[in-house]
């Protein structure tokens, strides 16, 4: 057994910029909206569109959203996934994690066994 943690982490930093009008909100909510049901689609799922809900329904949600832009002028990444751990002890890591309960533990062992995205 090796008790290790692992983690990626990133940090962006910019200049944000808010704005609230409609159209430039119901755009980004459809481009949100769209790329997670792809997914959903891509499984044989169910997907929902913004435009499957009423007018009225979307407008007053519209109207509780402010939008953000932000224009990135530096990212830090770091990743440590057992990378400074023997071969014998990464999989053991990955052993373990691949018999864990919590969906995100096996794709905490995909990525330190190298099959998954880093």
């Amino acid at each position: 057994m090796v008790p290790t943690w692992n983690y990626q982490a990133v940090h962006v930093y910019g200049e944000a910029t808010f704005f609230d009008d409609p159209d430039a909100l119901r755009a980004a909510v459809t481009r949100l909206t769209d790329l997670h049901e792809a997914e959903r689609a891509e499984a044989g799922m169910e997907t929902w569109r913004v435009s499957d809900a009423p007018e009225p329904f979307v407008a007053a949600q519209l109207r509780g959203i402010v939008g953000v832009r932000l224009r990135i002028t530096r990212i830090d990444a770091k990743s440590k996934m057992s990378q400074n751990r023997s071969a014998e002890d990464r999989a053991g890591v990955v052993a373990g994690l691949s018999q864990g309960a919590r969906p995100g533990d096996r794709v905490v062992a995909a990525i330190v066994a190298g099959e998954g995205k880093p």
